[in-house]
């Protein structure tokens, strides 16, 4: 038997379960989540660099500011901070969302 051939001698049935289908779809369709904003995660590198015993002026003006410089050269960076403490210096660099991380770690290495 064909499978069409029970829906064209059966146009009521084929009616109801048209119906029923866009019903269960609409219901389906009003139950699917909405952000307006996703949660997207960034490309993130961080580079630690440590001068034992220096000051964090030391560390920003001798350390942060000639690695900014040169980390600044690297493509596709989005935003780029920096922290200096105690014998210590984090520089955090955000990237393109489209930007493959591992190609930006070579970059910056």
């Amino acid at each position: 038997m064909n499978l069409s051939r029970i829906f064209i001698e059966r146009p009521v049935a084929t009616l109801m379960l048209v119906l029923a289908i866009a019903l269960f779809g609409a219901l389906a369709y009003q139950q699917l989540p909405v952000n307006d904003l996703p949660q997207v995660d960034f490309p993130t590198l961080r580079v630690s660099a440590s001068l034992p015993g220096a000051n964090p002026e030391t560390m920003a003006n001798t350390v942060a500011t000639p690695l900014e410089r040169q980390l600044s050269t690297v493509q596709g960076i989005e935003s780029m901070s920096s922290k200096s403490s105690q014998g210590s210096t984090n520089i955090t660099l955000q990237f393109e969302l489209g930007r493959d991380i591992d190609a930006a770690a070579q970059d910056v290495q």
